[in-house]
Formats: structure tokens, sequence, C-alpha cells
């Protein structure tokens, strides 16, 4: 297993990580496997999605901040962060991505995205080959 290190800067981001993801792969040296990403938290997620149009990542979290608000009456965990265990939830907290011939494969438009919902934080990644 590799740890890949991420820092956000933001309480709701998605940042890229792609080439991170991809250049713990090809130091692997594997040609052909599965690689799973997994963050080990509670209060973020990686999703994969367009990386084209950076306007797909401000609607996602625009949605998702309209979906589950950061303050809501019934909200009773005490550090005050329901709303991101709420997203995260949603989200997920792994993904899967076919490698083949040392590549990972994505579609054309395709990235993989890690998703922080109560930042900013220094997290982990890791990533696992099999």
């Amino acid at each position: 297993m590799q740890e890949l290190s991420i820092q956000t800067s933001q309480r709701n981001q998605l940042l890229d990580i792609t080439a991170k993801v991809a250049a713990v792969v090809s130091a692997d040296n594997r040609r052909d496997g599965i690689v799973t990403v997994f963050v080990p938290h509670t209060t973020a997620g990686l999703i994969i999605n367009e990386n084209a149009d950076p306007a797909v990542c401000h609607d996602l979290l625009g949605k998702l901040a309209r979906l589950i608000p950061e303050s809501e009456s019934f909200y009773t965990h005490a550090e005050g962060n329901s709303d991101a265990h709420l997203k995260s939830s949603l989200l997920g907290h792994s993904i899967q991505v076919i490698l083949e011939d040392g590549r990972l494969q994505l579609g054309v438009w395709q990235a993989i995205y890690f998703a922080e919902f109560d930042g900013p934080r220094q997290r982990q990644v890791w990533i696992k080959i099999t």
C-alpha cells in the first residue's frame, strides 16, 4: 500500500488527484490489475467525474451545499461538522480503477477527485494495487 498526503485549502473542495495516483501506479511497475483508492477520513471522500470543465466541480459542490447545508437545527454532533459526515457518506470513501498496460483506465474526460468537506486539513489517501 502507498500513501499520498493531500493538503486542502477550503472547507468544501474537490481536488484532482489523478496525476498523483498515476505517479504511484507508474512507480509500482505493475502492468495490469485493479487500483483501489481509499480515504481513511469520515469527512472526506472520493469521486470520479469530469475534468475538462471546472464548472462541473463548482456545480457539484453547490448542489451538495443545497442538499446538505452546513447548519441544520436537528444536527447534534458536537464537533459542528455533521454536514461533512453526511456529504462524505453520500459520495463514498473509495474508488476502483482498472489498470491495463501500466495505465489507469479512465474515460477521456474522467479524473479522480479528493472531496474535502471539513477543511482545510492535511489528509491521507491510500492506494493499493492488486
